[in-house]
């Protein structure tokens, strides 16, 4: 009886143990074999590979994935292993990831997000656009994957930067990231003088060589200086600044990247020992002793085409609305652009007062012609001499959209007279060795990060089939597209209202699912059915209404449904109409609409 009583109290006693640890060993089994799963090599197998360092295209080659890199690279008879991830590649062709090598953070692309160029604070202030740009930043990385940029470079913001970069070097959904903090200036706008600005003007070189001491404890991956200069005159007095900056960032081992557009304070820049500049000569032809002096002192430069006849285009109302744009841009941010149409004269100045009413007017066509040929030519010029040319959108600058604007700063450069295969090479193996990080990126090659676009067409027929993304690997981890860009209810929606507004009927269309149905209250009779029926309302409507333009008045979020209160103007000598429109999202696009007038 003792002993049986003893047994007992054993077996109670080891039971709750033994269950315990059987647990832990099937939760570490079943880790171990996940884990073996995505330990897998991945092969992809007979693809075309787009070789931007040779400048050619491998047929059938097959290469190997391992970890975060790529293991091998077989142009025949490849080594396969046994146990892998197999990807088929037959019809598609791979590239390097992209590099948009000059963005800020601290924009939003919209109208709000610089101050100093049209100040609205009475209406938005500065503190709810910051407010909003970090609410979105999750989704600023995926559409740059999105748009088969895996890199993304700030050059210069305030310090908050520095927690961007800590913050999604660790997110597996989010390109590799380079950051600066504040622009070491000679120039400082009134709108930035607040705390932790993003432009700081130092008046000396000892508070310059300060400023870059103050922003190592962060390890910035370079400096940045804004070097504005008026005249001559000018430039030359502050060139002891930027000469104090380059040689206390060198010092650090840090390149040295300036903002210098005019030809003369380029010139003195990259004579004080600047690495990279990060925009176009927009002023005058670059001289043969410009080109002496970039190859001599093996300088990047990086042209940004688009950013600055953007701004002239958003305040004459006179936006592209490039589809990149109406599909990829954070729909939020792009239609702030559009609120410049019916803002009140109170609260803009008289310059943009004039120029949204003469909108862009012969000698704006004129001055925008003129700056970008003569920023194609040099682009142009540069390239063939031999210059390392990178590819940079200035994103977030107003007008100039994060994600969206990479192809089309890509296609102003075709424009320019570069090659696809030059452009491609811009946006990948140049960028890589303008920024130091050849070792490691830029070029599917054996022992690099494997950073790869997946394409279902080939980008050196036509730069517009970098969108035909079938995948993205980011440090091997392999993305679908439709996982990289999944968007919100309330996005699909107002995506559709930036479409409508730009008066483009496909990508008005393509927000709408095929069999979408839309009733008017409260009869809840259908009205309209499928989108053939939408194109033959809303097509002509569009080609007529020169005017359209639907301001969102308010918005509800339930769930799947968006609640709209719109006003609409059709006519600018009429009153807007004014309707709700309850609108029903599934699976990513429109489904039902239902109007209340």
């Amino acid at each position: 009886m003792i002993l049986n009583q003893t047994t007992k109290s054993m077996t109670n006693d080891i039971q709750p143990k033994f269950t315990k640890h059987l647990g832990v060993f099937l939760i570490c089994f079943l880790i171990s074999i996940a884990t073996q799963a995505q330990d897998k090599p991945t092969v992809i197998k007979e693809v075309n590979l787009i070789d931007v360092v040779k400048g050619k295209v491998i047929k059938n080659a097959t290469v190997i994935i391992e970890g975060t890199k790529i293991k091998e690279v077989y142009t025949r008879k490849p080594k396969v292993p046994t146990e892998a991830n197999i990807i088929e590649g037959k019809g598609k062709w791979l590239m390097p990831g992209m590099v948009d090598a000059h963005i800020h953070f601290f924009q939003s692309g919209g109208l709000y997000t610089r101050p100093d160029a049209i100040d609205l604070r009475k209406h938005w202030s500065y503190e709810k656009e910051q407010t909003e740009i970090k609410k979105r930043l999750p989704d600023l990385m995926k559409r740059y994957l999105r748009c088969g940029v895996t890199t993304i470079i700030d050059v210069g913001g305030p310090m908050t930067n520095y927690d961007i970069k800590k913050q999604y070097s660790q997110e597996a959904m989010a390109p590799n990231i380079m950051v600066t903090g504040p622009l070491i200036s000679t120039y400082q706008p009134e709108a930035f003088k607040i705390k932790d600005p993003p432009i700081i003007k130092v008046n000396t070189p000892e508070e310059a060589r300060a400023l870059v001491q103050k922003q190592l404890p962060y390890k910035p991956d370079f400096i940045k200086i804004w070097y504005i200069a008026r005249n001559a005159q000018m430039a030359e007095k502050n060139l002891p600044i930027i000469k104090a900056t380059i040689e206390e960032a060198h010092k650090n081992n840090l390149k040295v990247t300036v903002h210098a557009t005019q030809l003369n304070t380029a010139i003195l820049a990259v004579k004080a020992g600047a690495d990279i500049l990060v925009h176009s000569i927009d002023d005058k032809a670059v001289s043969k002793e410009f080109i002496r002096l970039l190859k001599k002192n093996n300088v990047t430069y990086i042209p940004t085409l688009i950013v600055s006849a953007n701004y002239l285009k958003t305040f004459t109302t006179s936006l592209d609305h490039h589809p990149q744009d109406l599909k990829f841009a954070n729909p939020f941010f792009y239609n702030t652009l559009s609120d410049l149409k019916r803002l009140p004269n109170d609260l803009l100045s008289a310059r943009i007062q004039g120029m949204r009413k003469s909108g862009m007017t012969p000698p704006m066509k004129n001055y925008v012609k003129r700056k970008d040929s003569v920023m194609a030519m040099n682009l142009k010029t540069l390239y063939k001499a031999g210059i390392n040319v990178v590819a940079g959108t200035d994103a977030g600058n107003i007008g100039t959209l994060h994600a969206s604007s990479y192809l089309q700063e890509l296609e102003a450069m075709q424009r320019a007279g570069l090659t696809n295969l030059e452009v491609l090479k811009t946006a990948t193996i140049n960028a890589a060795e303008g920024f130091g990080r050849a070792k490691d990126h830029g070029s599917v090659s054996k022992g690099k990060v494997a950073d790869l676009l997946l394409l279902n067409a080939n980008p050196l027929e036509k730069l517009a089939n970098l969108n035909q993304l079938q995948a993205v690997f980011r440090q091997g981890k392999i993305f679908k597209t439709h996982e990289l860009l999944q968007e919100t209810p309330e996005q699909v929606v107002q995506r559709q209202v930036n479409a409508y507004n730009a008066r483009n009927i496909e990508e008005f269309l393509a927000t709408y699912s095929e069999d979408v149905e839309i009733y008017n209250y409260p009869s809840n009779k259908i009205s309209m059915k499928g989108r053939a029926k939408m194109r033959k309302v809303y097509g002509p409507m569009f080609k007529r209404a020169k005017h359209l333009h639907c301001k969102i008045v308010n918005r509800i979020r339930l769930g799947n449904k968006v609640v709209d209160r719109e006003s609409v103007i059709f006519d600018p000598k009429r009153k807007p109409g004014r309707v709700i429109a309850v609108y029903t999202v599934e699976k990513g696009l429109i489904s039902r609409v239902t109007f209340v007038r």
